[in-house]
């Protein structure tokens, strides 16, 4: 009998090598190229703020040491919301200055707990360079949340809600939104530099200075 064509017992190790390429892209789509197809990642106006995340990195220990700096230059989606009033507001009102959007929920106990750190991180920072701005997604109950912030004597942050949930659908879509509470660190220009998820003790030493370090490259091209 005569021995087996090489072409004959290279077949199974091609077909396995196509296999595994064909899951290799599928991954790839799964976890990152889909975001570029959607037009989400990889904005080239949005490098400064990888590289400012790189230089503050050391900044994300202790207290916000959960932090994931970006990597990907990455422009956020903008957010649409309401504020107390019922108007309609969306998250490039607050281009110019580097903002904290925070995601919370009455029904989200880390995130009740999380709401007094970041009450005292907008007293001890914000202005005009710098602002928390916390968006309740309750979906039932409009007045839960705010009766919860009242009672709580939590007066310095402004009241901002989207009782369809949207914005966290928006930040999910990209990778940004896993849980509650999810915070995401934007600059001047609407570019992630840094996101969380789970809540953090927003008023300590090692969240401030590391929220300065953020803000000071835009002070000083101010």
């Amino acid at each position: 009998m005569s021995p087996p064509r090489p072409a004959t017992r290279r077949r199974i190790p091609i077909a396995i090598g196509a296999v595994a390429a064909a899951g290799v892209v599928g991954l790839g789509a799964f976890y990152g190229l889909g975001s570029f197809k959607r037009g989400t990642g990889g904005d080239p106006s949005c490098a400064g703020a990888v590289e400012l995340a790189r230089k503050i990195s050391p900044l994300a220990h202790g207290e916000v040491a959960a932090l994931t700096m970006a990597t990907t230059p990455l422009r956020l989606p903008d957010l649409a919301f309401e504020d107390a009033e019922g108007k309609l507001r969306k998250l490039s009102e607050w281009r110019g200055k580097t903002v904290l959007v925070n995601l919370w929920a009455t029904w989200c106990v880390p995130c009740r707990k999380e709401m007094p750190a970041l009450e005292n991180l907008q007293a001890k920072l914000g202005g005009k360079d710098f602002e928390v701005v916390a968006i309740n997604i309750d979906t039932r109950d409009p007045e839960k949340p705010k009766n919860f912030l009242k009672e709580a004597n939590l007066t310095r942050l402004g009241y901002f809600a989207d009782q369809k949930a949207k914005v966290f659908q928006d930040l999910k879509n990209i990778g940004k939104a896993l849980g509650m509470p999810t915070s995401v660190l934007v600059d001047a220009q609407g570019c992630e530099i840094a996101t969380l998820a789970g809540p953090a003790e927003w008023a300590s030493e090692d969240a401030i200075k590391l929220i300065k370090g953020a803000i000071q490259p835009m002070k000083a091209g101010s």
